[in-house]
């Protein structure tokens, strides 16, 4: 197939707990790379990936929508003013409708809360009418029977009218699932995580999702309190980012309000963001 043409759309803005986001890392450290609100919270992006071409539009994740009452969209600070998916998808020329395919990463409602949206009679249905959702079966089964640590983040309501519709295709494991896109499984955030690697042409994306979630997250001990196996994050990364700065690979950043993308560079104390992309 030709190469598809690769774009990064912002879909909002939210905000979550400085420390938990950096779980044994000190503030006084992590405090210096990225500034906190009058509540400990940092800024945080809903940055999701648009492939085009050979007839789809397929996305990569889908923000966090607009389901939200009054008082969790402030806890969240989620904001829409700048970026929702709607304007992102329409700067491209695409409505809903035209989505083809869904590759969602997991379920948890930063993910996959745009999944899913209001119709007029307020129910909820699948936001993208016309497209084939993916998810990974590990992923599913523990969306659906989650630990209290991680209960909060699994909202039915992103994956159940999916279900019903029956536009959800549930894979088991690794390998390409699109032309030129393949996935890799990723366990210490939460179960069966499947993060796209993107073979396009000369270039090689990979969607970092909350295994990197941000530029500074790149070191090794640098690892969120919201996941449940730390050590197995940490693991995860040596390995991926290891293949990333071989192969010179374009990271992804889903969440990251500095640098949409970087192609990483090895130093001594580490690896580092190099050149920044922006599509």
């Amino acid at each position: 197939m030709s190469a598809y043409k690769v774009s990064f759309l912002e879909t909002g803005e939210f905000a979550l707990d400085g420390g938990a986001m950096f779980g044994v890392v000190p503030k006084t450290l992590w405090g210096k790379k990225i500034p906190v609100d009058d509540k400990n919270r940092i800024d945080m992006r809903l940055r999701c990936i648009l492939l085009q071409g050979d007839g789809k539009n397929i996305l990569i994740d889908a923000g966090m929508g607009i389901k939200w009452d009054p008082k969790l969209t402030e806890i969240y600070r989620l904001d829409h003013s700048r970026y929702n998916l709607e304007k992102a998808l329409s700067e491209k020329g695409l409505i809903p409708e035209k989505i083809t395919d869904v590759i969602l990463t997991h379920l948890h409602f930063d993910h996959a809360g745009g999944a899913t949206t209001f119709d007029k009679n307020k129910n909820v249905i699948p936001t993208f009418s016309n497209a084939t959702y993916y998810v990974q079966k590990q992923n599913l089964a523990w969306a659906k029977s989650p630990t209290e640590k991680d209960r909060a983040s699994y909202l039915k309501e992103n994956w159940e009218p999916l279900e019903k519709a029956g536009c959800l295709k549930i894979l088991d494991g690794t390998g390409e699932i699109l032309p030129g896109i393949e996935v890799s499984l990723f366990h210490g955030h939460t179960q069966g995580i499947q993060l796209p690697i993107i073979r396009n042409g000369k270039e090689t994306f990979f969607f970092c999702g909350d295994v990197i979630p941000t530029s500074c997250h790149l070191s090794i001990p640098w690892v969120m309190a919201y996941d449940n196996f730390p050590l197995m994050t940490m693991k995860e990364k040596k390995i991926i980012l290891d293949q990333a700065v071989k192969e010179k690979w374009i990271l992804v950043f889903e969440h990251c309000p500095r640098i949409p993308a970087t192609i990483p560079i090895q130093t001594e104390k580490g690896v580092i963001p190099g050149e920044t992309v922006s599509i």
